[in-house]
């Protein structure tokens, strides 16, 4: 007999099992976004103090990102809510952190496993044409500069997209699966907060419905994927291949570009064509996605 598909959710889910109240999920969000506050707090004052003309420019540039400084910047603050999210499951639900990504060592087999799968694939895919997004790319950095700053630049990405992962396939899944036996619950509830966290229809006029829609397919099925691996690391696989290409070789012109080699020539809330892009897109995130359960049966 085959066996059940989520079969290894169960070594995903155990440390929540011991504390499962739908309550302590409530309160150790709280105090999750309490310590990131703290958090925030306390290293932002450091870093004016003990920088303040960068942290002058990170003010300036840090709030949509279309320059190097203010991207990295805020790719590496995402890691301030990991760090409080680890510190509430600690205080509240009396379990380590670690355990928010699945055992260590099948998370790195399989991450790397994934990783260079899609990462190959990934590289077919853009070899075959048709060759452009809709018109002619727009050179952003210079490619000296933009490859000096791959040294931090993938590090930041590695850490946003483990974060966002840590969040909601991690704590959110693990949590709401530790006291409700519906995977629609578990499968759905996390992706829809992930994609009400990307809703802007100020930026995206007409495309910002298609992109919520997107983005809580992307974490549906990054939540499948957790549930058939009992890790994040295959989630956190694709992620990372996504947002590679997404922020350091072609990325929109309007926010979140500051460290892109190239823009396309629209941005989001321009109808048509970022509609198109965004589907391309979607197909390409598909892919991966069965690509990552064909090697997950390995």
């Amino acid at each position: 007999m085959r066996p059940a598909p989520y079969s290894a959710h169960e070594i995903f889910v155990a440390p929540a099992r011991a504390r499962p109240q739908l309550w302590r999920l409530l309160v150790t969000l709280a105090v999750a976004a309490l310590a990131f506050f703290g958090l925030n707090s306390a290293v932002g004052a450091i870093l004016s103090r003990v920088f303040p003309d960068l942290w002058w420019t990170i003010a300036q540039d840090g709030v949509t990102g279309t320059t190097p400084v203010g991207l990295l910047f805020i790719l590496y603050w995402f890691g301030i809510m990991a760090v409080a999210t680890g510190l509430a499951v600690r205080v509240v639900q009396g379990r380590s952190p670690a355990g928010l990504i699945g055992p260590w060592r099948l998370f790195l087999g399989q991450f790397i496993r994934v990783f260079g799968a899609v990462l190959v694939l990934s590289i077919v895919v853009a070899a075959l044409p048709p060759y452009d997004y809709g018109g002619p790319l727009k050179p952003n950095l210079a490619f000296g500069l933009w490859a000096s700053l791959l040294p931090l630049a993938i590090p930041a990405i590695f850490v946003q997209v483990a974060t966002e992962e840590i969040v909601f396939r991690g704590f959110l899944q693990q949590s709401l699966a530790a006291r409700f036996r519906q995977p629609v619950i578990w499968l759905c509830l996390p992706s829809a907060l992930f994609a009400a966290g990307h809703y802007a229809p100020t930026d995206m006029g007409d495309t910002a419905l298609l992109y919520v829609g997107w983005t809580f397919a992307f974490g549906v099925m990054m939540a499948d994927l957790t549930a058939r691996a009992g890790t994040l690391g295959p989630a956190i696989a694709i992620h990372f291949v996504n947002n590679l290409a997404a922020i350091l070789l072609v990325s929109l012109p309007d926010s979140l570009n500051g460290l892109a080699l190239y823009l396309v020539p629209y941005d989001l809330s321009e109808g048509s064509g970022a509609q198109a892009w965004l589907m391309v897109d979607f197909a390409a995130v598909i892919v991966m996605w069965l690509t990552a359960r064909v090697v997950l049966r390995r």
